[in-house]
């Protein structure tokens, strides 16, 4: 058996299979099902393949595929290229870890546990948080459990949220509150960043939270100090959604008084692999760790005084009682969470600044040569590692001229921003060349 890389089933296995249950034929196991509902005649699909001809055939659809091993991409808006460690993958494919189940057992998942609680760690200190747990599925997913924790936290039902933060997170958000009977308030954007404003005139005694991206969805870098005052005004709690590698050179939302830190780990360690999975991360202070939805690792010491780690603070209502529970998660991504350990591990904490750095001063040196190229750019404010651009032609047009340069082009603003009809969000990490970026500015400037 060992020649397959699967388990085949024979007619003999399916025949003792039947046996087994006391059914002579599979047409038995439907007869509950009325004849007048079941499909008639055959499905309008392809005759099945042998193996050798569905592999030639799998294998020209992927080759029809546009992909990061073949073009530089310019291409960001909350899922990015960055440098991957090889030791990431090995490590990864180790079959301790790729077969880990939950680590509900601590006497036999030390090694996992341990990983995890690394995760939790580094997660703390990119932040500036005081406690983070195991990780969520992915960085929408970790924004919306903390507006729906900030609402059983402070019993208020209404929630602000930048529309500078990224839309398809407003989606989940709102998808989220509508369950919850929350209100969601959308804060305007003012010359790329949240309008203050707005949300002061906003804010009231039944806010929860405000939510604020840093950088934004735009790559902006919002004023958190400022945010922070105003959602500190009642009791209110202030998160912050923030790419994990700015922070190797931001100031951590932790440091302005961010109550909750969440967002996604997938720039560390985990390829873009068609939009997930990714893994969220989701940090908070102290006083909020007994509200922590999803799992938590702590450390211990065991009956001989050696270090060991548990599962620690779950609501165990999460489990039994989902009427009465805080969150809808159990779970964690934990083999991606892995994966981001690693690479912040394999890159050190000189590795991470120099890495983020490194998209600051490519993205600044891209907007430079966009601009000498004629290329209008709408960025004004400082910013990480995205800028916007003004087109004189809608951008699906101009991307589909970059993608025949052999250039995967930016983000499309105008799929979720009526007044951004030919505006691109344009993302440079440490990945793309000198060349790769004075190709592009090439191109781009070519199409005015």
């Amino acid at each position: 058996m060992d020649k397959f890389r699967y388990l085949p089933m024979t007619e003999k296995d399916q025949h003792e299979m039947l046996e087994t249950i006391g059914v002579s034929h599979l047409e038995e196991l439907f007869e509950d099902i009325p004849n007048e509902i079941r499909f008639q005649g055959d499905l309008n699909i392809e005759k099945a393949l042998d193996e050798t001809s569905l592999v030639k055939e799998m294998t020209r659809l992927a080759e029809k595929n546009r992909h990061l091993k073949e073009y530089p991409s310019f291409l960001g808006a909350g899922v990015y290229e960055h440098y991957i460690p090889s030791v990431v993958n090995h490590m990864l494919l180790r079959s301790e870890f790729y077969t880990a189940y939950t680590p509900y057992q601590p006497e036999i998942s030390q090694g996992e546990l341990q990983g995890i609680f690394e995760f939790q760690t580094m997660i703390c200190e990119l932040t500036g948080m005081e406690i983070a747990n195991s990780s969520m599925y992915d960085g929408p997913t970790a924004l919306a459990e903390a507006a729906m924790m900030s609402a059983g936290q402070t019993k208020k039902k209404t929630i602000l949220v930048s529309k500078t933060v990224h839309p398809e997170a407003r989606q989940v958000l709102k998808t989220s509150a509508k369950g919850q009977n929350l209100t969601v308030i959308e804060i305007d954007e003012k010359d790329g960043v949240t309008d203050l404003d707005h949300l002061k005139s906003e804010y009231n005694e039944d806010t929860a939270s405000v939510i604020l991206q840093y950088p934004n969805f735009f790559g902006q870098i919002e004023d958190l100090e400022a945010a922070e005052k105003i959602a500190h005004q009642g009791k209110s709690l202030f998160i912050v959604s923030s790419n994990p590698v700015s922070l190797g050179v931001l100031q951590p939302p932790g440091e302005y008084g961010a109550d909750v830190v969440v967002g996604d780990a997938q720039p560390f360690g985990i390829p873009t692999q068609l939009g997930g999975p990714h893994c969220g991360y989701f940090a908070v202070t102290k006083k909020l760790m007994r509200k922590v939805p999803g799992r938590l690792v702590g450390q211990t010491t065991d009956d001989h005084g050696q270090r060991g780690f548990v599962l620690t603070l779950q609501a165990r209502e999460q489990h039994i009682r989902r009427d009465k529970a805080t969150s809808n998660i159990c779970s964690n991504q934990a083999l991606n969470a892995l994966g981001a350990s690693i690479a912040m591990s394999a890159l050190g904490k000189n590795g991470l600044r120099e890495m983020a750095e490194q998209n600051v001063q490519k993205a600044h040196y891209a907007r430079k040569q966009l601009e000498k190229n004629g290329v209008k750019v709408v960025t004004e404010k400082p910013f990480f590692n995205e800028f916007v651009v003004r087109l004189p032609k809608p951008v699906k047009e101009v991307n589909e001229k970059l993608m025949a340069e052999g250039i995967i082009g930016g983000f499309d603003l105008s799929r979720f921003y009526e007044n951004k009809e030919n505006d691109m969000l344009i993302a440079v990490t440490e990945l793309r060349t000198k060349e790769e970026i004075d190709q592009f500015a090439s191109v781009l400037g070519g199409v005015q």
